[in-house]
């Protein structure tokens, strides 16, 4: 790997690890191993106040960690960002959960 590669695999890994570099942002990804879940869902598994919450998932989905979809008044986030996936695997695993995949 050349130097400018490198350097771009370090850029990129820097900002994904920024993404994540909260324990409730990992809890939310945590929270999404077993598939997608609704924003009250994720309040509960995350125990944070509903605004704490909307701003997480606000950044993790600009991020392009997260989707979600709409389903009536109820919004459903999932992971969908690859490099995500491979790190919520590991940390799931670690818990001893199997993931699933979204």
């Amino acid at each position: 790997m050349n130097g400018d590669t490198a350097d771009k695999v370090f850029e990129t890994a820097a900002e994904l690890f920024a993404l994540l570099s909260t324990p409730t942002r990992l809890r939310i990804i945590c929270a999404l191993c077993e598939g997608e879940k609704n924003v009250g869902e994720l309040m509960q598994w995350a125990a944070v106040s509903q605004s704490n919450m909307s701003q997480h998932l606000g950044v993790l989905y600009r991020g392009g960690v997260l989707g979600r979809r709409r389903a009536g008044a109820q919004v459903y986030y999932r992971v969908v960002s690859q490099r995500v996936l491979l790190l919520r695997d590991a940390i799931c695993r670690a818990q001893g959960v199997v993931p699933g995949h979204a």
